[in-house]
């Protein structure tokens, strides 16, 4: 079996499976935000529930609206605080004090290695990179989670995808993602999993293969994995001190494809508009002007992007006809990012940083887009509506592609400022 088989074999108490068969898995943590969680409550209660599960394996995170910009949000909040409220649920983020929910997760060590992990949106899928097997599900579906621990799932087939050779300097996991959408489609991997493998994979950072686990919705997978190594451990235990037991793809394991990716040479990718798998390289764009850059989400917006960003911008300023927005992805990387300077470095830039939060990576607030405006964006959508009004254009890219954009005012590869 590969390594989402086998969780899912142990998590269901099941021998062996295979691809499409149904099992009923336990849950080892289950995530809910206000945007699902309100709905949760309202069904959690119409089903007479009193108690969930489990209060140790449930987190909720309030992270796309913070704080409210509106009574309807403010009320949405209300909601949600007070149903966490009720139950005592140790595992509650308020505004200010947890940031995007799929960050709080992995930071508050509720993900690891080899445990089923549902949250109530569709990033969820996120968690792999620490190797669980972690996918979005309805609100209906939690409301069943919260008071069982359990779910059903169809085993799904599973693409392989081999990487192998070195990136250049500005070129990193997001890029790679861009050109594996660019091949397999924006619907190529429906109800599949993507487990990234290969020596490049293995040299990647916790926080790449994290972005590398993200996207893979965006292809239509069910979920995205990188086996648990050395990085994968030491990061775990650093956040929890629970036990684990990583699991491993078997030598003669079975996919339903392989893809074999060589990213050296590999140019900064852009997926343009309005489609995650319209990608081209950076260099066949760099016409492209744009109104806004905004650097941030659960996919780009850990410290590690931070850096790779304020290394490109400090000591200049953003192009006097674009706007630059910072969202940290959690309060914790808000502070992190405070101690080593990069908060003064893009404020000195001439940058706007928000709260951490969902921000308008999904068209919430701390800069939506007006009609006909262009942004360059590190999240991970770029469908039409996505980021504000629909007659807006969206690019996708890496924080190194962001910070360069927003010094010139265009989309501009990083390597031509060197």
């Amino acid at each position: 079996m590969n390594v989402i088989e086998k969780i899912l074999s142990r998590a269901s108490g099941e021998k062996e499976v295979v691809p499409g068969q149904i099992v009923d898995a336990k849950i080892d943590h289950a995530m809910i935000n206000e945007i699902t969680g309100y709905l949760v409550a309202r069904y959690f209660h119409e089903a007479g529930a009193k108690k969930v599960w489990d209060p140790k394996k449930v987190t909720v995170v309030l992270d796309h609206t913070i704080p409210a910009p509106t009574a309807e949000a403010a009320e949405v909040h209300r909601i949600v605080r007070g149903f966490a409220r009720d139950l005592n649920l140790p595992g509650f983020y308020d505004v200010g004090r947890g940031g995007v929910c799929h960050q709080v997760m992995v930071e508050k060590g509720n993900v690891k290695p080899g445990d089923v992990i549902v949250g109530a949106d569709s990033h969820t899928v996120t968690y792999g990179g620490l190797g669980a097997f972690s996918t979005g599900i309805g609100s209906t579906e939690m409301t069943s989670v919260f008071i069982t621990g359990k779910l059903w799932f169809k085993v799904p087939k599973i693409i392989r995808i081999d990487v192998n050779g070195k990136f250049g300097q500005y070129v990193g996991a997001k890029d790679l993602f861009l050109r594996v959408a660019r091949e397999i489609g924006f619907s190529g991997a429906t109800y599949m999993g993507l487990e990234f493998k290969g020596p490049t994979v293995k040299k990647l950072s916790v926080s790449s293969r994290l972005t590398l686990c993200n996207m893979t919705i965006e292809v239509g997978g069910k979920a995205g994995i990188v086996e648990p190594d050395e990085k994968t451990i030491e990061y775990v235990k650093s956040k929890t001190s629970e036990p684990f037991t990583p699991l491993y793809s078997d030598p003669d394991a079975e996919y339903a494809r392989t893809l074999q990716v060589d990213v050296t040479g590999m140019p900064s990718q852009v997926a343009c508009p309005n489609a995650v798998d319209n990608v081209k390289p950076v260099s066949e764009l760099s016409g492209v002007e744009l109104d806004q850059v905004y650097i941030g989400s659960c996919t780009n917006g850990r410290i590690e992007d931070l850096k790779i960003a304020a290394d490109i911008i400090r000591g200049k300023k953003v192009n006097p006809r674009t706007r630059l927005v910072v969202v940290p992805a959690s309060q914790e990387v808000f502070i992190d990012a405070m101690n080593e300077g990069l908060i003064q470095t893009f404020a000195e830039a001439g940058a706007a940083i928000a709260t951490a939060s969902c921000g308008a990576c999904y068209g919430g607030h701390l800069g939506v887009l007006a009609a006909g405006e262009t942004c360059l964006s590190t999240t991970n959508r770029n469908f039409i509506g996505r980021m504000g009004d629909p007659k807006a254009k969206v690019y996708l890219g890496s924080p190194a592609v962001a910070a360069a954009s927003a010094l010139t005012g265009r989309i501009t590869d990083p390597e031509t400022l060197r």
